[in-house]
């Protein structure tokens, strides 16, 4: 007697393709160099974060030496991650 394979349901692969999709980070650091009103005015531009947004994500990386400032696909974060680097400010995408 065979066993049968569990049912996949097509939802269920969908989902996990999703949740991999948006399972990355754009982390930028802190550094003694940029002004906040650079990584602000960065932010708005590469990552279309409102002023509020920005504000906010520059004081979290300025007191706890990063953040997590956009989620998605690795194709998604690689040219946003690109484009602040080449503004001087580090990143990385995890």
């Amino acid at each position: 007697m065979s066993t049968p394979f569990p049912q996949v349901e097509k939802e269920d692969v969908l989902v996990e393709e999703l949740l991999d999709l948006e399972s990355h980070d754009l982390v930028v650091f802190n550094d003694d160099v940029n002004t906040f009103d650079h990584v602000i005015n960065v932010l708005i531009r590469v990552c279309k974060h409102t002023r509020e947004q920005a504000e906010q994500c520059t004081i979290i990386i300025h007191y706890k030496g990063k953040c997590a400032v956009k989620k998605g696909s690795q194709e998604e974060l690689k040219p946003m991650c690109e484009a602040i680097l080449d503004e001087g400010i580090q990143a990385t995408i995890v």
